[in-house]
């Protein structure tokens, strides 16, 4: 007689188990191993994740745990820090800090009832994505000016000291932000540009009109002043929001707008921004293919068949006039002098071997150390390397590779072909996932919940403490009591910056260690901001109000615990309920299926060192 283990593994993981809740997953799990295996299956849960809630990952070098990412997006925690102007944090309650203006370490941003999946930055504002893909917004896009009191979101100043949330058309599907403006990708592939938040407009062009791979949007990025998109062909169209036909295009329609009386987007008092949307037909331009003789990349560990495959650019990232490309085989490549439309026919790219090659990694000083150097400092060369993911802010760009034995490689703006990567010894086989960049602090996430920073303080942005509390001479903290003394007692001064990543925790300044796990962060200008999966939820004195005021609505929920081998899911408090054995379950979130001056060129100088 059939049973269900005899139906085809595919059809199961494609077919069935999607429309199963993890309750019954759970169940499933412990009638036997082949279903224990088949139920902890890694892609099954990252599909899952992108469809119950909205979260795909793809911004990361993660290859599994999704599992537990999925548990843990029952109740994930925001938290921000660094500077604190124009309202970027967000925060309504400000921690109290002996030294600085900014906001040193960690401080959670609650925003009532959203599931928020993914976090950008943007120059003086964070974008927040939640499991229901809308975008919520805090800071401002366009802190270089002052807004009256009387002002709506449709100007570009003014400030949102608390989360708002965007009323689009359509769900987003994933976030893109530059130093003054921001673009968004929703479900039905349509690119919204916002120069304001109140009124966000739909680039139409036959170049985006997804009907072949070359006009079909891949991935979108923003760059310090620019806006581009890598279409599915691997071709990258690029635009400037604040430059001549977009520029004049906007203001006419910013004066149009104002003429006839559209709303100018004040905040309801529910906390929403009514988005009056509008389509600017004009037409992007499209950058030069990649070079064709591109060399065959060794030792890599690639299958035979993604060799066979024909090379193309697969992601981008945008820094200042500057775009970084990356290949299916693990080429890495710059185009720069994007200053606009009228320098494009003197724009290449540029092939990066040393951040290509393992054989050029292997050679360099960081792996190669002179004689004599102490043993205990030496680091292992990578046998193999296959660069899968690349990021880049403002001057600076990283391209790493993922696993135990993972690279993580640094240039700049001013980076060329026979350019020496920035090594950092501590970054190496690390199982880093995610490298972000603000314009002068940087933090590295591994696969098990970490997040590193080093840089320079720009008033708490490496999230490390109040220096003031620190140990002088330690990661963080002045170099001498002296100096600690002095910033104390006069608040004046600046720590040194930190060479040597360390890690961010959390916890400080709880009566409590916690214990957390980060699953995603996002950096630029002078601040940071990461989602944390809590641990130790019953623990944390601080959700008690929270958790009484929520008491009620537990009890009408079903709280459940399933286990088999490793499978695991048990509920927090808050989690959105699971239904009964034999229901269809409730799927959370969307499918995920299928006139204001420009931007200037350069931020605050770096700060300078103690």
């Amino acid at each position: 007689m059939p049973t269900l283990s005899d139906i085809p593994v595919e059809t199961l993981l494609d077919n069935l188990l999607p429309y199963v809740s993890p309750y019954d997953l759970g169940n499933l799990a412990c009638t036997s191993r082949f279903f224990a295996d088949l139920c902890n299956d890694d892609t099954f849960w990252k599909r899952k994740l992108q469809e119950d809630f909205n979260f795909s990952g793809d911004g990361t070098a993660r290859m599994s745990g999704w599992r537990f990412i999925y548990h843990g997006l029952s109740h994930p925690k925001v938290f921000v820090w660094g500077e604190k102007s124009n309202g970027r944090l967000g925060l309504t309650r400000w921690p109290k800090y002996t030294f600085g203006e900014g906001v040193p370490a960690p401080a959670e941003l609650r925003i009532p009832g959203v599931r928020v999946v993914s976090l950008t930055a943007g120059g003086m504002s964070f974008h927040a994505l939640d499991s229901e893909g809308r975008i919520h917004v805090w800071g401002a896009l366009n802190g270089t000016l002052m807004s009256l009191r009387s002002d709506g979101y449709s100007v570009p100043e003014k400030v949102a000291d608390q989360p708002l949330r965007l009323q689009l058309p359509a769900p987003i599907r994933s976030i893109s932000c530059g130093r003054l403006h921001s673009e968004a990708l929703d479900t039905n592939l349509d690119i919204w540009n916002f120069r304001s938040w109140g009124r966000p407009f739909k680039l139409v062009s036959p170049f985006l009109d997804k009907t072949l791979p070359e006009t079909t949007p891949a991935q979108i990025e923003c760059g310090w002043a620019f806006s581009s998109a890598l279409t599915q062909s691997g071709d990258v169209i690029v635009w400037w929001p604040f430059l001549d036909d977009m520029d004049r295009i906007f203001d006419e329609n910013d004066e149009e707008m104002n003429r006839i009386g559209v709303k100018r987007a004040e905040a309801t008092p529910k906390g929403v921004i009514p988005c009056a949307t509008w389509n600017m037909r004009v037409d992007p331009h499209r950058l030069p293919p990649i070079p064709r003789n591109l060399p065959e990349l060794l030792h890599t560990g690639d299958s035979e068949e993604n060799r066979r495959k024909d090379t193309l650019l697969v992601k981008i990232a945008g820094g200042d006039n500057m775009i970084v490309g990356l290949t299916n085989k693990g080429h890495v490549l710059t185009i720069g002098g994007l200053t606009g439309p009228a320098e494009l026919s003197q724009a290449r790219w540029e092939y990066l071997p040393r951040f290509s090659e393992v054989q050029h990694v292997q050679e360099n000083p960081t792996f190669s150390p002179p004689e004599g150097a102490i043993p205990e400092l030496r680091l292992d060369p990578p046998e193999t390397m296959h660069i899968t993911h690349i990021s880049a802010h403002f001057r600076t760009f990283t391209a790493y590779s993922p696993g135990s034995s993972s690279v993580v490689l640094m240039g700049s703006t001013s980076t060329v072909a026979d350019s020496e990567p920035e090594i950092i010894p501590q970054l190496q086989n690390k199982n880093v996932i995610s490298v972000v960049l603000g314009d002068y602090h940087y933090g590295a996430l591994t696969s098990t919940g970490k997040l590193y920073t080093w840089g320079a303080y720009s008033k708490g942005a490496l999230g490390l403490g109040d220096p003031t509390d620190i140990e002088p001479g330690t990661a963080g903290g002045f170099v001498t009591e002296q100096h600690r003394m002095r910033a104390r007692d006069h608040r004046f001064g600046t720590p040194p910056r930190v060479e040597v990543p360390t890690e961010v925790r959390f916890d400080y300044g709880k009566k409590k260690k916690r214990n957390t796990f980060c699953f995603a962060a996002a950096a630029a200008g002078w601040h940071m901001g990461a989602l944390v999966i809590d641990l130790d939820p019953q623990d944390d004195e601080e959700d008690v109000e929270e958790a009484e005021g929520s008491s009620s609505r537990r009890g009408q929920s079903e709280r459940t615990t399933a286990q088999a081998g490793s499978v695991s899911i048990s509920p927090h408090p808050n989690q959105v309920p699971m239904l009964g054995r034999g229901a269809l379950p409730f799927r959370v979130g969307f499918p995920g299926r299928g006139r204001r001056i420009g931007p200037s060129r350069h931020e605050t100088p770096p700060d300078g060192d103690v």
